[in-house]
């Protein structure tokens, strides 16, 4: 029989010093520390604290699977520091929608490495979670963006530098981590999404991933060279997977699944037109995409949307349900779409049309055909999301 030997209700703060950025010093607020023992009389050494976290870390810090977390406000690591979530771990996020989110500051790390049986699950506080309950997960790093010539931007979220010349850049270690209700408007301003990639390197590992109920988008890229696989992205009410100021990375092993409200599957921009194509040289993004399964709520939707001068290679695609399924647009001058498609920087390799109204449509300004973009109708198969989004995803 288990007796509680002790119980303390405290509520220490630890003030740790600020960063550059705006965000307040981290407050690491213990709000029940409890130890209990067994019949024999022992401390309980697997007895767990309940942690508030918030503001600006400037220390290393391993959050525990025994401890329960709730993120009370902008969750900020500074560059030098590590933040490590052991597998199993459950963080919750307060339930305010605005300003509460975790980023990984350029020049930090974060090493949330779980597994299929102990995903590390990030969450909302509420008893009745919803989409947009909190922002998500932020990771900024110095791999080559398209919207600046030189020196680093800032995030729409946090005001946080990121974007550099370093496309081995390594953040850390993402796997078998599942966000859920994520996409609260941050700084009462933008929206965060589930997983936010700002000029992240191909150093850094991102593996079996899942954004669930969220009302932004599930994953978006801002430039950067990361390499992820094994994404599933669950009812995204904004675009599920989406990318812009010049992203050359990887998209592996994807699947998508809209609700009733979505916007794209993908969305793709070659650089972000609100800001300009400023890279010197001049680049758009061009990533991979191969494995990827849509599945829409078969409504009168687009699939996948290519525009602002966005090249890719996809491979393997299966779209069902869908009005369209590649909308391609740009102009002749700033946004040269359709060039990509000519010179074979845009293609789609293998894709498979189920219950497809219209599989292409071209508002390029540049004349090509069907088979130009698209090459192996019928031989696409997509993901095989049974076989490794068993056990710990949810839908």
């Amino acid at each position: 029989m288990k007796n509680t030997l002790l119980t303390l209700a405290i509520a220490s703060t630890l003030l740790i010093s600020c960063g550059e950025d705006d965000t307040s010093d981290v407050i690491i607020n213990n709000v029940d520390n409890s130890v209990t023992t067994t019949g024999g009389g022992a401390v309980d050494p697997n007895a767990g604290e309940k942690i508030d976290l918030s503001g600006s870390q400037t220390t290393d810090i391993t959050l525990e699977a025994k401890n329960e977390y709730t993120i009370t406000g902008p969750f900020v690591m500074q560059p030098g520091t590590t933040l490590t979530i052991e597998a199993g771990t459950v963080i919750e996020a307060q339930a305010s929608g605005s300003d509460v989110y975790i980023a990984i500051a350029q020049g930090a790390k974060i090493i949330a490495d779980g597994t299929k049986d102990l995903p590390i699950v990030m969450t909302s506080s509420s008893t009745a979670p919803k989409a947009g309950d909190w922002g998500g997960l932020i990771i900024l790093g110095n791999a080559p963006i398209n919207s600046v010539s030189t020196g680093t931007s800032t995030s729409e979220i946090g005001g946080l530098p990121y974007g550099g010349t370093d496309a081995t850049d390594n953040s850390g270690t993402i796997r078998y981590v599942r966000v859920q209700y994520s996409g609260g408007k941050a700084d009462g301003q933008s929206e965060n999404n589930g997983f936010s990639f700002y000029g992240v390197g191909s150093g850094t590992t991102v593996e079996y991933i899942q954004m669930y109920e969220g009302l932004d988008d599930g994953l978006e890229f801002f430039g950067g060279t990361v390499n992820v696989s094994y994404v599933s992205v669950i009812n995204a009410q904004d675009d599920s997977i989406d990318w812009t100021e010049g992203f050359t990375g990887k998209v592996t092993n994807a699947y998508v699944q809209h609700g009733v409200d979505h916007d794209k599957a993908f969305e793709c921009d070659g650089y972000n037109t609100d800001i300009g194509n400023n890279a010197s040289p001049q680049f758009f993004s061009a990533p991979e995409v191969t494995n990827v399964t849509v599945v829409s709520a078969n409504d009168a939707s687009e699939a996948i949307r290519l525009r602002a001068g966005t090249q890719g290679i996809f491979t393997n695609i299966l779209l069902s349900d869908f009005d369209e399924g590649f909308d391609l647009d740009g102009d002749t001058g700033d946004n040269p779409t359709g060039q990509g498609v000519l010179d074979g920087f845009l293609k789609v390799v293998d894709v498979t049309f189920n219950n497809v109204t219209t599989k292409l449509k071209n508002d390029t300004g540049f004349t090509f055909s069907e088979a130009d973009f698209i090459s192996g109708d019928g031989n696409g198969t997509g993901t095989d999301y049974a076989d490794w989004g068993a056990g710990w995803t949810v839908e």
